[in-house]
C-alpha cells in the first residue's frame, strides 16, 4: 500500500548514536559501512555526521565533544538540543551490539533505496520514445548501485576523502603492474577507473599486446579479465591464447612444445593435420587455459552499455575485475552515415565513464590514421589517433605501437615492439621497448 511507512528502525538508530557517544571505539567498527544517508531521522543523520567528522580528525566522540561540535556549526538546536543527545546516551547500556545494529539500519536504508529505484524503473518503462536497450541499461545501473551500496551523491567533505586516501596507502597493491618493466616505469600499472588506449596501424601487434597484458594480469595478480572482441571470434582468440601459453615464461615448468599462431589454423584447413603428440601437447595447454579467470565476448554489435552490463555480471560473480579489453574502438562506432568522429568520441567517453563507475581499468585498442603511410617517418604520434581528438582527451594513457621491421625489413630493430607512451595522466611519457615474436604472439621484456 502506498500509505505504508518506509522501512526504518528509529530505535536502532538511537542505540547506534548512544553507543558511539558512550564507547570511544564504537565508531571505528561501523564507520566504513554505515553511511549518514542510512538514518531515517534527519537529526540522527546530523549527529552521526558530526561523530564521523570528529573520528576522522582523531578526536573523541563523547557527549561533550559532540555537543561542542554541533554548537560550533549551529546544528545543536536543529537536532533537538543537549537534552536530545543526553537522552540518547542515557537510554544506551553499551555498544556491544553496534555492528548488528548498523547492519539493521543499512538494511532498512537499502530497502528504501530499492523502493525508490523501483518507482524510477516503473517510470522508465512508460518512456515509449526511448530505445529499450537504453532503458534496460539505465534500470540495471540503478539496481547495481543499490546492490553494491553506491549512493547517488558523489560530493564528499574533504575530511572523508583524506581519511580514505590515507587508508588506501595500506593496500598491498591498489595499482597492478603490467609485468613489462619498461612500461611499468612509465605508467606504473593498471588502476581502477582508468582508460588506456593502445593505438597503431594494422599488424603492429596491438591485439597481441592486449592478450599479453591480459595474461599477465591473470597470472601475476590472479585477477579476472574480460575481453570484448569485435574483430576476432571467441575460438580465434582461444587458439591465439593457446599459442601464447605454449611459449609463456611462467609456464616453462610444464615443458610445453611451442605452437605457432598459424599451426591450428593450418590443421583446421586440412593442410597440415596435427600429429598425436601435438594433440597431447594441446591437451595440457587446454588444461591451463581452462583454469584462467578469463571471459570472452565476441558480439560484433555490442555497445558500451552492453559491455557495462556484461562487466557488472562478471563483478557480481567474481567480486572483482582486473582488466577489461575492448578490441577495437572504431568497430564500435556505428556506420549509419552520421558523424563518425562524434560517434567514436561517444564510445570513448562511454568507456571512460564505465571505467569510473565500475572502478575497473579499461584497455581499448584503436587504429591510427593512414596519414602515417605517406610520411617518411612512420613512427606514430599522438596526432595520428584516428578520427577523433576526444580519444587523447579522455584517455589516461595513450600507448602507440610501432614495429620498425614492418616498414624496414633490414632494420637493426628486428623483433622489437616499441610501446610509445604519448600520454600518461598519472605517469611519464617515453618509449618502452619489448621483444615481440609474431609467430607465437608473445611479448617479452628485454634482458636487463
Amino acid at each position: 500500500m502506498t500509505d505504508n511507512l518506509p522501512p526504518q528502525n528509529v530505535e536502532a538508530e538511537e542505540a547506534i548514536l548512544g553507543g558511539i557517544m558512550l564507547d570511544p571505539q564504537a565508531i571505528s567498527r561501523i564507520s566504513s559501512r554505515l553511511v549518514p544517508e542510512a538514518f531515517y531521522i534527519s537529526s540522527h543523520k546530523d549527529i552521526y555526521q558530526s561523530t564521523l567528522r570528529l573520528h576522522q580528525q582523531g578526536k573523541p566522540t563523547d557527549l561533550l565533544t559532540v555537543t561542542s561540535w554541533l554548537t560550533d556549526y549551529d546544528l545543536l538546536a536543529r537536532i533537538g538540543g543537549r537534552n536530545k543527545l543526553a537522552s540518547l546516551v542515557d537510554r544506551t547500556v553499551s555498544a556491544v551490539n553496534i555492528d548488528a545494529l548498523a547492519e539493521l539500519v543499512m538494511d532498512k536504508y537499502l530497502r528504501r533505496q530499492l523502493i525508490g529505484v523501483g518507482n524510477e524503473i516503473v517510470q522508465l518503462g512508460y518512456q515509449q520514445e526511448a530505445e529499450l536497450p537504453a532503458i534496460l541499461d539505465r534500470s540495471e545501473q540503478k539496481l547495481y548501485q543499490v546492490s553494491n551500496q553506491k549512493f547517488s551523491t558523489n560530493t564528499e567533505h574533504n575530511s572523508t576523502i583524506t581519511a580514505e586516501a590515507y587508508s588506501d596507502l595500506e593496500n598491498i597493491s591498489p595499482i597492478y603492474p603490467t609485468g613489462f618493466y619498461d612500461l611499468d616505469e612509465l605508467i606504473v600499472g593498471f588502476e581502477g577507473g582508468t582508460l588506456t588506449l593502445v593505438a597503431g596501424r594494422p599488424s603492429m601487434g596491438k591485439s597481441a599486446c592486449a592478450m599479453n597484458l591480459a595474461l599477465q594480469m591473470m597470472l601475476l595478480h590472479q585477477l579476472p579479465v574480460a575481453v570484448f572482441s569485435l574483430e576476432m571470434t571467441k575460438k580465434q582468440l582461444e587458439y591465439r591464447l593457446w599459442s601464447l601459453i605454449s611459449n609463456f615464461g611462467q609456464h616453462k615448468d610444464f615443458n610445453f612444445t611451442p605452437i605457432r599462431c598459424d599451426r591450428i589454423r593450418r590443421h583446421r584447413a586440412g593442410l597440415e593435420p596435427l600429429d598425436s603428440w601435438e594433440f597431447e601437447n594441446l591437451a595440457k595447454i587446454v588444461g591451463i587455459a581452462s583454469e584462467l579467470p578469463l571471459y570472452i565476448n565476441d558480439d560484433r554489435g555490442i555497445t558500451v552499455s552492453g559491455i557495462a552490463s556484461e562487466c557488472r555480471q562478471i563483478l557480481a560473480r567474481e567480486g572483482k575485475l582486473g582488466l577489461v579489453v575492448v578490441d577495437y574502438l572504431q568497430l564500435m562506432a556505428s556506420d549509419t552515415g552520421g558523424n563518425r568522429s562524434y560517434e567514436l568520441g561517444d564510445v570513448a567517453r562511454g568507456l571512460y565513464k564505465m571505467a569510473g563507475d565500475l572502478d575497473v581499468p579499461v584497455l581499448a585498442l584503436s587504429q591510427i590514421s593512414r596519414a602515417v603511410e605517406s610520411r617518411q617517418q612512420k613512427r606514430p604520434m599522438m596526432s595520428d589517433l584516428s578520427q577523433s581528438g576526444i580519444l587523447e582527451m579522455v584517455a589516461d594513457n595513450v600507448i602507440l605501437a610501432y614495429r620498425d621491421e614492418y616498414y624496414n625489413p633490414d632494420t637493426v630493430d628486428r623483433g622489437l615492439l616499441e610501446l610509445i607512451v604519448a600520454k600518461a595522466r598519472h605517469g611519464a611519457t617515453g618509449t618502452a621497448s619489448v621483444l615481440f615474436d609474431k609467430s607465437y604472439g608473445i611479448i617479452k621484456n628485454l634482458q636487463r
